[in-house]
């Protein structure tokens, strides 16, 4: 039975989780607007989703050498999927490609469509709840 409820919501707890990190991402743009040379990221929701739910890593793991190197992590990664650099609309005199219009409009976006998701695993859980009482 659980492994059911889990079956059911597993696209929407994974869509949450990567719109939860996609925002993470979003806010430290809009953080660190006025740093000096610091490129604004952000990542592929649709193919980032896909992959999450398919499993497959983005990635190619590196290649050991020696028993004694460290996997590393260089942050390239949200959930597997890559983070890309923002193409900068118009360039600022000290290197930062952070357009707050642009992040303010993704951040918005991204919130909206979390709160979204929220009230329809909210609904999805009642009609469960319903069919379970029922």
């Amino acid at each position: 039975m659980v492994s059911r409820l889990d079956d059911a919501l597993r696209f929407q707890q994974t869509a949450l989780n990567l719109r939860a990190a996609r925002q993470e991402l979003l806010a430290s743009n809009i953080a660190n607007a006025d740093t000096p040379n610091y490129k604004a990221r952000d990542v592929d929701f649709a193919s980032a989703l896909r992959g999450a739910l398919a499993g497959t890593p983005s990635e190619l793991p590196a290649a050991k050498t020696s028993p004694m190197h460290l996997e590393g992590n260089s942050g390239a990664s949200l959930m597997g999927a890559p983070v890309m650099y923002r193409k900068p609309v118009q360039p600022s005199a000290d290197g930062n490609t952070v357009d707050m219009d642009v992040e303010r409009a993704q951040f918005a976006d991204n919130a909206l469509r979390y709160e979204a998701s929220v009230m329809f695993v909210n609904a999805r859980l009642k009609s469960i709840l319903t069919a379970i009482q029922g």
